[in-house]
């Protein structure tokens, strides 16, 4: 194989060229938008997060969305509208319960993995990502959370990811900006932060330079298997490949049944909020740490001196990138009650849909046809797991070359 096509320039599409580009292979990276990374690889809630391997297939999630389903502004919100889409992908999520500790083993093991590409790959190519490697902070308002976390700690700790315990005390000494009652916490110092939009963008630079031919505002409409090679077609261009790369997000699904596959992503939105810290006091009053708030499921990250990210809430509503008020309402509350001090004048809201498979895992790797790549499905740890992911695609195509 010699000539591949990667659809898809998100950060998991960005990643899996840059990969195979250093491996020689001559690359085509097709993305339906003018540049990269202008949807679910925008902006995220900036957390590259071992901490938060643990995968959703427990019935602590299920009952939680029980429990929110009356609730418009919960941090888990399930349309009531059926559909055989929804259907088929809670049916593989409950029969995936089973593999709960294995797969968040699995999950943390990937996340290690994925720190020293992204970070080794930031320097070669000097991207500056607003990249904060000051640990990420879970934060538990009552025992009942706290004692759950430490049965997922060990499970953590068996993919080789250390967190430990932190008292309140502890927790403020962490984060004096962080006002609020808690019980306590757990913090991750390995972990760190940055912004997914800023080392996407320029990772597709560094692609270019490789020698990627990088096919912006192509939407590819359709792929086949035609004698011994992959047809991409893309408005009224048609291409042969020796092989594909899908790292499509959200339309993943769409392009595996053109190959046979079954790659059952779903759409789950989530939101997020960028508060511009314009003022001196804003910036004192804001986290320095990243967090976690395990009562609302929110994440912040602070983004250089003048941002802070906040990000959260699960939306099973099919394709729907609408920005709902009363789904960005309980992020900016968040804000003025754990930081009462930071100006919430200048807020610019945002929703992406994280592209999310039943098991948790995502896909990575050969499909049924020779020529046929997935990396995709990786749902709310894209940023966290994509260099790792990319790394063994990329190593699987250059296999197939030999």
């Amino acid at each position: 194989m010699t000539r591949v096509a990667v659809i898809g320039g998100g950060i998991t599409g960005v990643t899996t060229a840059y990969a195979l580009a250093r491996r020689g292979v001559a690359v085509t990276l097709f993305e339906r938008h003018r540049y990269a990374a202008m949807e679910t690889s925008f902006a995220n809630g900036g957390q590259l997060s071992a901490s938060h391997a643990e995968v959703w297939n427990h019935k602590a999630t299920v009952l939680n969305a029980l429990k929110w389903m009356a609730r418009r502004d919960a941090p888990l919100l399930l349309s009531p509208m059926p559909g055989w889409h929804k259907l088929s992908w809670f049916a593989e999520f409950l029969a995936a319960m089973p593999s709960y500790e294995r797969n968040t083993i699995a999950t943390a093991r990937m996340a290690i993995a994925a720190r020293a590409h992204l970070f080794a790959w930031a320097e070669t190519e000097n991207i500056d990502f607003d990249h904060r490697r000051a640990g990420i902070l879970h934060v538990y308002r009552e025992r009942a959370g706290f004692e759950r976390a430490a049965g997922v700690s060990r499970l953590l700790a068996q993919g080789g990811l250390q967190r430990r315990a932190v008292t309140p005390h502890e927790m403020r000494a962490i984060e004096p900006a962080l006002a609020g009652d808690f019980y306590g916490g757990y913090y991750t110092d390995s972990d760190s932060t940055g912004d997914i939009h800023k080392f996407t963008s320029g990772l597709a630079d560094a692609c270019a330079r490789l020698g990627v031919a990088c096919r912006y505002g192509a939407d590819v409409t359709a792929v086949a298997r035609e004698h011994g090679k992959v047809r991409v077609t893309a408005g009224e261009d048609s291409t042969l490949f020796d092989a594909v790369v899908i790292c499509a997000g959200v339309a993943s699904r769409a392009l595996a049944a053109m190959l046979g596959d079954h790659v059952n992503v779903y759409p789950v939105k989530g939101y997020s909020i960028t508060v511009q810290l314009d003022d001196g006091a804003s910036r004192a009053a804001a986290p320095c740490v990243s967090l976690l708030d395990d009562a609302t499921k929110l994440v912040s990250s602070r983004l250089g001196e003048d941002r802070l990210r906040v990000a959260g809430t699960a939306e099973f509503n099919g394709a729907n990138y609408d920005i709902r008020a009363d789904r960005i309402r309980p992020l900016l509350q968040w804000v003025e009650q754990c930081f009462p001090g930071v100006n919430t004048r200048k807020v610019v809201p945002w929703a992406g849909l994280r592209p999310m498979l039943p098991d948790m895992l995502p896909k990575v790797g050969p499909g049924k046809a020779p020529g046929v790549y997935y990396n995709t499905g990786h749902g709310h740890l894209g940023w966290t797991l994509a260099a790792a992911t990319a790394e063994l695609v990329a190593e699987a195509v250059n296999r197939a070359r030999d």
